[in-house]
C-alpha cells in the first residue's frame, strides 16, 4: 500500500515561532553579508592607500576622510624620550613589540602618534626591547593615516602612574589614555609610516578586522538555520497516512 502524506495544521504558535525564527536567521545572515561588504570596502581602501600620492596632513589632520586611509605627509620632529610599545604583537608568527613614538607638527597644535613599526622582542631575551634611535631634528614622514588600533585588552595599561621608564610597555594603544599621559591633546588618528628597510622596523600595515570570507561563512551559518527551521516545520506537521 503506497504511503501517502497529509498536511497537519499548525498552531498559530508553531507557526509565529517558525515565522519568527527565519525572519531572524535570515536577517543576520544578510547582516554578516552587510559586514562582509564593509570589510572588502575597507581593505579595498586600506591598500589604495600606498599607491595614491601624499597630501598635507593639516589639512586633514582633525577631521580625516571616514571611508578611506589616505597617504599623508607632515613636517616637524620627534618629542624626544617619549614612546610607547605595543606588547604582544605577532609577524609572521614572531612575537614582539609595536613602537609608537609622539610627533609634533609644524602649526598643528595636537600631536601626531606615529607608529614606527614591528620588531621582535621576547621578555625572556631581554629587560627591554633594543630600538633603533629615534630620529633628531626636523624632518619630512609620509605614511598612511589611519585610526587607532583596537584597543584589545587593557590589563596592566596604566601609563600615566605606574610605568615610569620610556618608551612605556602597554597592551592597549589607547587615543585619551595616551593623551593625558603626554599632557597634550593628540590628533584622532596615528600615522603608519612608509616602509623603509633601513628603518629597522618591519612595516606591514593590514587593518585589525575580521575577513570578509570570515562573515560570509557566518552568514551561510545563519541561512542554513533558517532552512534548517522551515524543514523541521514542513516535517513537524507532514504527517503519513495509510
Amino acid at each position: 500500500m503506497k504511503t501517502q502524506r497529509r498536511w497537519q495544521r499548525a498552531s498559530w504558535f508553531a507557526l509565529a515561532l517558525t515565522a519568527g525564527g527565519i525572519a531572524l536567521f535570515v536577517r543576520l545572515g544578510f547582516w554578516q553579508l552587510d559586514r562582509a561588504d564593509q570589510a572588502q570596502a575597507l581593505l579595498d581602501a586600506f591598500a589604495a592607500g600606498p599607491k595614491s600620492a601624499a597630501q598635507e596632513l593639516a589639512a586633514i589632520a582633525t577631521n580625516p576622510p571616514v571611508e578611506r586611509f589616505p597617504r599623508v605627509r607632515a613636517r616637524g620632529h620627534f618629542v624626544a624620550d617619549r614612546g610607547y610599545l605595543r606588547d604582544e604583537q605577532l609577524h609572521s608568527g614572531r612575537v614582539g613589540v609595536e613602537a609608537y613614538a609622539p610627533f609634533a607638527i609644524e602649526g598643528v597644535a595636537a600631536l601626531l602618534l606615529v607608529d614606527r613599526g614591528w620588531i621582535a622582542w621576547e621578555r625572556a631575551s631581554a629587560a627591554r626591547p633594543l630600538l633603533p634611535a629615534l630620529p633628531q631634528g626636523d624632518m619630512e614622514l609620509s605614511g598612511l593615516y589611519a585610526p587607532f588600533p583596537g584597543s584589545g585588552l587593557r590589563v596592566g595599561y596604566d601609563a600615566s602612574k605606574q610605568v615610569a621608564a620610556w618608551p612605556k610597555l602597554t597592551l592597549s594603544i589607547d587615543h585619551d589614555a595616551i593623551a593625558m599621559d603626554l599632557q597634550q591633546p593628540l590628533l584622532p588618528r596615528v600615522l603608519l609610516l612608509d616602509a623603509d628597510p633601513a628603518s629597522g622596523f618591519e612595516r606591514s600595515w593590514t587593518p585589525n578586522l575580521m575577513p570578509p570570507q570570515r562573515h560570509q561563512a557566518y552568514a551561510f551559518q545563519w541561512f542554513a538555520l533558517a532552512a534548517a527551521a522551515l524543514g523541521l516545520f514542513v516535517l513537524r506537521h507532514l504527517k503519513k497516512t495509510g
